[in-house]
């Protein structure tokens, strides 16, 4: 199954690649299989920088673990050099950027945390687990579903919740069409863990849904 949508950077126009577009735009403007490319720098005929770069991707979204060097080795054309680079740049991020102790006082400031997530085509479910003061204690990766659909149960939600003693929790899932219309089962869902969250003394804040064009929220739209 395709992951990511693939372009080959040597067929782009020159102003579209992507040490070119983070030069001219912005890394912002970047999507992450573009930065993934930058860091990895070449690929080779057999295996290009851009299928490379999907598969980094695809092997940091499947893991519950912070990534060492020797993980990416398992990738045709990562060496030991491109796997160190690797491993250092996602640590060094993972120590500057770590969302933990981040405060969130409205639906806007969750969407920055996941909106990397925004281009992929799998719908990730994330729960936010936050203490008292609103702060981030741990974002989870609760399920990963096949193209637009995903199973979730309110268990799987609330544990981690329970385990870290999360006083409110906020859930995200992205929607790959792009279309930020909650379905009839994301309504469902949100009623129901609305409904664990008295039960458990967990209050459930929010429900965001998000893309790469932007985010809707239960909480802003009322419905929660």
């Amino acid at each position: 199954m395709k992951t990511y949508r693939l372009t080959k950077i040597s067929a782009m126009s020159v102003f579209d690649r992507p040490r070119e577009k983070l030069r001219d735009r912005g890394a912002e403007s970047l999507s992450d299989i573009e930065l993934m490319a930058i860091l990895i720098g070449s690929g080779s005929k057999k295996n290009p920088v851009e299928k490379i770069a999907s598969q980094v991707l695809k092997l940091t979204d499947e893991s519950n673990i912070v990534l060492e060097a020797d993980d990416f080795l398992s990738i045709e054309g990562i060496g030991p050099a491109k796997a160190t680079l690797l491993a250092a740049s996602m640590e060094l991020s993972r120590r500057i950027y770590s969302p933990r102790n981040r405060k969130i006082m409205s639906p806007a400031d969750i969407y920055p945390l996941l909106s990397h997530y925004g281009d992929r085509q799998q719908e990730y479910f994330f729960s936010i687990c936050l203490n008292g003061a609103h702060e981030v204690i741990d974002i989870t990766t609760v399920s990963k579903g096949i193209l637009n659909r995903t199973i979730i149960h309110p268990r799987e939600i609330f544990s981690t919740a329970i385990e870290l003693r999360s006083a409110s929790l906020v859930v995200a899932h992205n929607h790959p069409s792009g279309n930020l219309e909650p379905s009839k089962e994301d309504r469902d869902i949100t009623y129901r863990l609305q409904k664990a969250g008295v039960l458990l003394g967990i209050e459930l804040l929010d429900h965001v849904i998000f893309s790469h064009k932007g985010y809707y929220s239960f909480l802003e739209e009322n419905k929660i």
